[in-house]
């Protein structure tokens, strides 16, 4: 071979490269959007009126392995701050597109065997961390907010 076509070759590549790597998406960590909404949650035979539920969703359904909630200003400066709410799977979790706050997950467990849900504090903002394999998403929330809870 000639060197033009050596040349011509690298130069493809040179392209192929520069493509890839800032019009695709092949190095960017695998994300995913998470939201939050509160709402009251009335069950058919409930004679009262339940207090409001926070209700997480996400961009899609996934089967989560992780799934913490901490305060943010602790996490902002520790990553392994104790959590309010912390499940993990240890198999095969459902997937799912939504959940409320302190709901048991099926195929999902509290990380320290016995613990429960924390109540969320009033004029608090709190981060949601969800993982699924390789993929994880991040929502901060305020509780700032929050219904009185009779």
């Amino acid at each position: 071979m000639s060197i033009k076509n050596w040349l011509s070759i690298a130069f493809v590549l040179v392209l192929a490269g520069t493509y890839i790597v800032y019009f695709t998406d092949w190095f960017q960590p695998a994300t995913v959007d998470v939201f939050h909404t509160v709402r009251e949650v009335r069950w058919r035979q409930a004679k009262t009126t339940p207090p409001p539920s926070l209700i997480f969703g996400l961009s899609r359904k996934l089967q989560l392995t992780e799934l913490r909630v901490v305060r943010a200003d602790q996490y902002a400066t520790n990553k392994t701050a104790a959590c309010a709410w912390h499940l993990i799977s240890d198999s095969n979790s459902v997937p799912l597109k939504s959940f409320i706050y302190g709901q048991s997950i099926q195929g999902m467990r509290p990380a320290i065997k016995g613990t429960r849900p924390d109540e969320l504090q009033p004029n608090t903002t709190y981060s949601l961390i969800v993982r699924a394999g390789k993929v994880q998403g991040e929502h901060q929330f305020d509780w700032t907010n929050a219904p009185a809870r009779n």
